[in-house]
C-alpha cells in the first residue's frame, strides 16, 4: 500500500467558545455563530446540511476516466460556496481544496474551537494559536483506501500569568469533547506546544524630551 500525506497550516484561533459541562445534556453555544438547520425532535440532536453541485461535465460525462473534470461546489446556505476538486494525483486541481484537505482541517478546526473554550472557563488567556495538522492516507490496490492517522500540531501562546502545565493539559480534554474526532475511528494523535506570550517592553521618554515644547 502506498501513503499519502495531506497537510493543513496556519490555522487562525476565532475566538469561539462551546460547553462542555452541557454537552451530554443541551448544547449551548457561546459566542459560536455557526447557524443550524431546525432540529430532528430529539431533544439534543441537530441536523446539518450540505448541498454539493459537480461542475465536471466537459461535455461528455463520464464516458471516460480522463475525460471528466473533478471540480464541484460545497453550497451552505448563508455562507459563501467551497470551490472543490479531487487531490492532483486522482487527476484534481491543485489550487482547490479536496475532501481530504477538508477533513484534516474539520479535525483540527473542531480541536481548535473545544480547546478555546476550556481554556476561556479554566481562566487560561490564549492569545494565538496555530496548528502544523497532517494525516497520512493508505492507498489500496482496488482503487480505495482510508486515512492511517492524523496528527495535530498545535502551538498556543497564552497571556503571562496564565498556567502553563494546566494549558497544556487540556489538549487531552479538547480532543475528548471534540465533535469530528468522536465521530471518526481514525486516530488522531496530538503534539502540543505551549508557549507565554512576552510582556512588551515600555519605553520611557527622557526628561530631555518630555521638556520640549
Amino acid at each position: 500500500m502506498s501513503g499519502r500525506v495531506f497537510s493543513l497550516t496556519n490555522v487562525t484561533a476565532a475566538w469561539q467558545l462551546s460547553s462542555r459541562r452541557e454537552r451530554y445534556n443541551t448544547v449551548k453555544l457561546l459566542d459560536w455563530r455557526v447557524t443550524m438547520s431546525e432540529s430532528t425532535g430529539r431533544k439534543n440532536a441537530h441536523d446539518y446540511k450540505a448541498r454539493l453541485v459537480w461542475d465536471g461535465n466537459l461535455g461528455t460525462g463520464t464516458t471516460t476516466y480522463t475525460g471528466y473534470g473533478r471540480k464541484y461546489r460545497l453550497q451552505i446556505d448563508g455562507k459563501p460556496d467551497i470551490i472543490g476538486s479531487a487531490d492532483p494525483i486522482f487527476r484534481g486541481d491543485a489550487n482547490a481544496y479536496n475532501p481530504e484537505d477538508l477533513f484534516v482541517a474539520a479535525l483540527s478546526s473542531c480541536h481548535l474551537l473545544s480547546y478555546l473554550a476550556l481554556c476561556a472557563r479554566s481562566k487560561i488567556n490564549v492569545v494565538a494559536y496555530q496548528d502544523e495538522a497532517s494525516g497520512t492516507l493508505l492507498l489500496r490496490p482496488d482503487g480505495g483506501g482510508k486515512f492511517e492517522s492524523v496528527t495535530l500540531r498545535p502551538t498556543v501562546t497564552i497571556a503571562p500569568g496564565s498556567d502553563e502545565k494546566r494549558a497544556l493539559e487540556l489538549h487531552d480534554t479538547a480532543h475528548d469533547l471534540c465533535f469530528i474526532a468522536a465521530s471518526v475511528s481514525v486516530p488522531v494523535h496530538h503534539e502540543p506546544q505551549v508557549k507565554v506570550a512576552q510582556t512588551p517592553r515600555t519605553t520611557e521618554k527622557s526628561t530631555e524630551m518630555e521638556s520640549r515644547p
